[in-house]
């Protein structure tokens, strides 16, 4: 991976630590204001407080990440990340939950030169199951 890929890598590995800890602003501050954050398929969120209240529900779950894999192509100052996903949780009454997911994000290049995410969905394998 080139310098730029590992730090939209690094930005993409922050946001997931900081989601496992149950912070929100390190998460929030992993996006652009005008982020869209896609929690269900074919869903789209825009707005930043709904986007941090659906957040801080998941932080409910105790949910752990991991990927298998991470690919990023970048073409000047916008990237696209893709990482296969799997997620174990515990539901507020004991149930185990397990999700596995395709993440693909759009990150944009900051003029302080951090990556930050604009689209976020984790979701991208929505359209294969059709």
């Amino acid at each position: 991976m080139s310098t730029q890929q590992k730090e939209i890598l690094a930005t993409v590995e922050k946001m997931t630590a900081a989601f496992h800890a149950g912070d929100i602003d390190g998460v929030m501050n992993s996006y652009e204001p005008t982020a869209t954050v896609v929690f269900e398929p074919a869903n789209p969120i825009s707005d930043p407080a709904v986007i941090q209240s659906m957040f801080q529900g998941a932080f409910s779950l105790d949910p752990e990440f991991s990927y298998s894999g991470h690919e990023v192509y970048i073409a000047g100052d916008i990237a696209i990340h893709f990482a296969p996903w799997t997620m174990t949780g515990t539901m507020p009454d004991g149930a185990q939950v397990e999700q596995a997911g395709l993440s693909v994000a759009v990150l944009r290049r900051q003029s302080d030169g951090r990556w930050l995410m604009v689209i976020d969905n984790p979701h991208g394998q929505h359209l294969l199951a059709k």
